[in-house]
């Protein structure tokens, strides 16, 4: 493992057996494969979203529940790690935790643990078995999860973060249901809103992306999830 650039070494420690779902996380499953192939795709199209800032962070959030987020995020998160990049993806659902379902072996106490000094970085981040890839599990759902992201602490972790990993992914709730993404999305590099067919509106549409706008973030576009494109009960980008 890379030494980290401030001397933060992410611990190893926290692997557990291989995900029971595998299904789910088609990048790594059948890297060859059309579906793995879009995701590439996007990893390109957000490389090269801006000419004068490396979109080193995202935010990924969508305008209504169960759109297929939180898999897109994982998916695109392994596609980032398979080119050799330092990737973190972090569970910034605090209400609804669905990062730990990809990930069963990322047992921690995870993002709130670390907001309320229970425990570490180092503690709170767990290895996986695709090459560069780390996970940062939600932790307990607390009872305050807006007053969490929003708070001091967190722009101190997210800053240390960024200086440790070449990439982040944040997996955040929908952001017409929740202040959520809007508060950790002023801290990112760019947003990105995902678009389910057949299932967002395109009035909830224009609000989410009002409210992402008004929360200061840089929108560098859309993921269409395309409902044609289901396996295995599960959705994947187009």
């Amino acid at each position: 493992m890379r030494k980290a650039k401030n001397k933060m070494k992410v611990e190893s420690r926290h692997r557990r057996k291989k995900s029971t779902e595998p299904q789910k996380l088609v990048a790594k499953i059948s890297p060859k494969s059309p579906h793995s192939e879009l995701f590439r795709s996007i990893r390109t199209n957000i490389e090269f979203s801006s000419v004068d800032k490396i979109m080193k962070s995202i935010l990924i959030t969508s305008s209504e529940p169960d759109s297929g987020k939180s898999l897109i995020c994982a998916n695109l998160a392994v596609v980032f790690a398979q080119q050799g990049k330092k990737t973190l993806l972090i569970d910034g659902d605090l209400r609804k935790p669905t990062v730990k379902k990809i990930f069963p072996e990322a047992m921690s106490h995870g993002l709130t643990g670390i907001l309320t000094s229970k425990i570490t970085i180092n503690e709170a981040i767990c290895g996986t078995d695709v090459e560069n890839l780390y996970v940062l599990p939600a932790g307990i759902v607390p009872p305050n999860p807006s007053e969490l992201l929003g708070s001091e602490k967190m722009k101190q972790v997210y800053a240390e973060l960024y200086e440790v990993f070449d990439q982040i992914i944040f997996d955040t709730p929908p952001i017409q249901l929740v202040v959520d993404a809007q508060l950790l999305c002023s801290l990112v590099d760019g947003a990105i809103l995902l678009v389910r067919s057949d299932h967002s509106s395109r009035e909830n549409s224009k609000k989410a992306l009002q409210k992402l706008q008004s929360g200061s973030a840089h929108v560098i576009g859309s993921i269409f999830n395309n409902q044609k494109m289901k396996m295995e009960g599960y959705y994947y980008a187009e």
